[in-house]
């Protein structure tokens, strides 16, 4: 009996030195503060690594910032700077033998090393969008005359499918993009009258810009990479996307010109009756406008 308490004794001790050691509490029911505080260390660094999904990209926080206009598939700014957007068609680099990819890599490191220009990349991801191929394989099933039962069955449920599995697991795809950057020096430009230095100034902006642009597509069709200019309704799309980038999918983009959202005045059915009453007020404002400028006239 002694022998038992003497080993019972020993072993409480041992715990009581090991439990102090590693700064643990003797009673195996009490929380350590060691590891509250560890705890508390670790969601510290996992909300500073927390971005959020729709948060706007820095680079058109800039891009956006003084914007003028978008017009002549450029994006200007208020004093003078234009932005020309392209799209990148990227080659499949790992698929590709060292050799190729070599290559590759010398046309590229070639490109940017003869650049002497402001060049930005620019990475969207977004969310896959099968209403395309869902549309085409709907349109193919309503004109097949000689569709089998069982194939019109299968069609329908893998359409179904496909619109379920988009909506449950969305998956993402990446779109690649070079944003060229110029500023024009407005008195290195001789015009007559405003009118035309505003003309002169769009046609050495988007001289300047194609010629870069021209650059780079015909180095990197070397790389085997495809780019392309984007008119103003292309940065519309990017823009759209960087920004509503969850409803994007929902709320396709493509759409709006369909539904004639990106109509400059608002449109929609009306009777004869009033269309011409509206053209009527027009005719007298434009008349109105122009007596009073006759009077002007003759009082000068």
């Amino acid at each position: 009996m002694k022998d038992i308490l003497v080993f019972l004794l020993m072993g409480i001790v041992i715990y009581v030195v090991y439990r102090v050691a590693m700064k643990e509490p003797i009673l195996p029911w009490k929380e350590s503060t060691n590891k509250k505080s560890k705890y508390k260390v670790k969601s510290k660094k996992q909300s500073k690594n927390i971005v959020p999904l729709d948060k706007e990209p820095e680079i058109f926080q800039d891009l956006l910032k003084d914007i003028k206009e978008i017009d002549n598939h450029m994006i200007r700014h208020h004093d003078d700077t234009f932005v020309l957007i392209s799209e990148v068609d990227p080659v499949n680099y790992f698929l590709l033998s060292d050799a190729e990819q070599e290559a590759i890599d010398v046309v590229f490191e070639r490109w940017l090393a003869q650049i002497s220009y402001n060049v930005k990349f620019y990475f969207q991801n977004r969310y896959i969008d099968l209403y395309e191929p869902i549309e085409s394989m709907q349109k193919n099933m309503n004109e097949a005359d000689d569709l089998h039962e069982n194939a019109a069955h299968f069609g329908k449920s893998l359409v179904e499918e496909l619109q379920k599995w988009q909506q449950i697991a969305p998956r993402y795809e990446t779109k690649r993009y070079l944003i060229f950057v110029y500023k024009v020096n407005v008195n290195d430009i001789k015009a007559e009258d405003a009118d035309e230095l505003e003309i002169k100034i769009v046609e050495k902006a988007f001289a300047e810009l194609y010629r870069r642009f021209n650059t780079a597509k015909s180095q990197l069709r070397k790389a085997r990479m495809d780019v392309q200019l984007l008119t103003g309704e292309g940065i519309l799309d990017v823009l759209y996307h960087t920004f509503n980038r969850r409803k994007a999918v929902k709320n396709r983009f493509k759409d709006f010109g369909v539904m004639e959202m990106l109509a400059q005045y608002v449109t929609a059915d009306q009777d004869d009756t009033r269309i011409q009453l509206v053209k009527e007020a027009i005719d007298s404002e434009f008349n109105e406008h122009d007596e009073s400028e006759n009077e002007k006239e003759k009082a000068s």
